[in-house]
């Protein structure tokens, strides 16, 4: 794409585009949030005004980012586009759909009985009825007048409501789930104990339904709702509660809270807590699991793609490292496989239509740097297998950090082929450090190959369609 100039004014303006009014005009299907919409094509977006947030990675911006990641755009190519390129379509701003103030926090006027709540939080969700009994004593959970909603309440460390979950209890259709306007996310639903345990959840009815599975001595220890995947009220417990030495990660068994565990688990390690455990529950949450122990069907769990797909991917590798034992020059040999790649990831469409090439290169690359790792590590007297390597290869990923588009994942490996070269280059005699470190760039390629890899097979697909009806739309106008 040839060079465009914009000023700081249309910058602005295509950073200040309603995303809702933006995907709507496309055709995409999105459904009301409380203040937010979701995006239905990928559930774990949310847009409001021009902001986005994507929960399951904890990653978010405004609209020209947005547009870079889910429609596989330049910088340039995503202002043309929210500018409306060459026809001047113009998009409604922020300004034209701003959201009211921020209320103040209060919580639902109390409804005179919790007759609804009860039924359903015991005959529908199986919680054992004197752990539910005490949390309405200690008034964390209460039903509200005007929905019968159950409402799940947040108290900060002087006894002060700061925060309100609400489910419906409707068992027809989608339930309603929200916050109470003006939650202070720090005292999300929790429970507080004497022991050193922290028990960790993404919502109210799981924390419930893990008491009631293991409920000898359940008030000894905490509880704590993350209102989601977030964790500011993980730590403001662990803060208010420096007794804590043994944190437990109860998050879903699906793809949002594997990733969720893992991305907790490098916050705390980094915090200096080093007894973290990670409970899942058999199906999709403890719920499923109550539900299972009564006879009723349960969701199943859901590994995470990514972790299915990676062994099969590295399952590969010895095989390929095997053919290329022979070939003189590997080095090179990388070199001509990331030319042959780079026209074929310029757009999600080129690659998709070259899905196999461009599986083949990857893979074919991967093979490479391990097979120069082995040798490296042969030269510095650490001989490895190549069964070790795959074994470290695995140990070393981390769904939360696999994150990027296409354009992204080019740049990743083309930095790390530029670091490897650079380290290659460079005068002199290497020092067992400078081999090291020669050593980690090598597994670092191998990996982002792998992960190129499974996002061209897992993701890539889904991706196209959203672009190919924004090219549609574009050419209609």
């Amino acid at each position: 794409m040839a060079y465009i100039h914009f000023t700081d004014e249309q910058k602005q303006r295509a950073n200040a585009v309603d995303l809702v009014d933006f995907l709507q005009r496309q055709g995409e299907q999105l459904a009301r949030s409380g203040r937010e919409w979701r995006w239905k094509r990928y559930d774990s977006v949310t847009v409001r005004g021009n902001q986005w947030f994507r929960h399951s990675r904890k990653e978010g911006g405004q609209a020209i980012d947005f547009v870079q990641q889910f429609f596989d755009k330049s910088f340039p190519e995503a202002v043309q586009l929210l500018l409306g390129g060459e026809d001047g379509l113009e998009w409604n701003q922020t300004s034209k759909s701003a959201p009211a103030p921020r209320k103040d926090f209060m919580l639902p006027e109390v409804n005179a009985d919790m007759r609804r709540v009860f039924a359903y939080l015991i005959k529908q969700r199986f919680i054992d009825r004197e752990i539910l009994s005490h949390f309405a004593h200690e008034r964390l959970i209460y039903e509200d007048k005007d929905y019968h909603n159950a409402v799940f309440v947040g108290r900060d460390e002087k006894g002060v409501p700061r925060h309100a979950h609400k489910r419906g209890t409707y068992t027809q259709g989608e339930p309603y789930k929200g916050n109470v306007e003006g939650s202070d996310p720090r005292y999300s639903f929790h429970w507080s104990g004497k022991s050193d345990t922290l028990y960790v959840f993404e919502a109210p009815v799981d924390m419930l339904s893990f008491i009631t599975l293991h409920a000898k001595d359940w008030k000894a220890h905490s509880y704590v709702t993350l209102d989601g995947v977030s964790e500011h009220a993980m730590l403001r417990q662990l803060e208010l509660n420096p007794q804590f030495k043994n944190i437990a990660l109860c998050l879903d068994h699906d793809e949002v809270g594997i990733e969720a565990t893992g991305r907790l688990k490098d916050i705390l390690t980094g915090k200096g807590y080093t007894m973290v455990s990670v409970m899942q529950p058999q199906h999709k949450d403890w719920n499923e699991d109550l539900k299972a122990r009564h006879g009723i069907t349960p969701i199943p769990a859901r590994e995470h793609p990514r972790l299915v797909l990676l062994p099969q991917v590295c399952a590969e590798l010895p095989e390929l490292c095997k053919a290329l034992s022979g070939h003189k020059d590997i080095q090179a040999f990388l070199g001509e496989c990331a030319e042959v790649l780079e026209p074929l990831l310029n757009s999600a469409k080129i690659a998709m239509e070259n899905a196999e090439a461009v599986k083949e290169c990857l893979q074919c690359m991967a093979a490479g740097s391990l097979a120069l790792l082995i040798h490296q590590c042969r030269q510095m007297e650490r001989p490895v297998t190549m069964e070790q390597l795959i074994r470290k290869l695995q140990n070393s990923y981390r769904p939360h950090e696999d994150r990027g588009w296409l354009r992204t994942r080019a740049e990743d490996i083309r930095r790390d082929l530029a670091d490897i070269d650079r380290q290659m280059c460079s005068a002199g005699i290497r020092s067992v450090d400078d081999k090291q470190r020669l050593s980690c760039s090598y597994l670092r390629l191998a990996l982002d190959c792998a992960k190129a890899r499974m996002f061209v097979e897992l993701e890539l697909p889904s991706l196209l369609p959203v672009q190919e009806q924004n090219a549609n739309f574009i050419m209609t106008m």
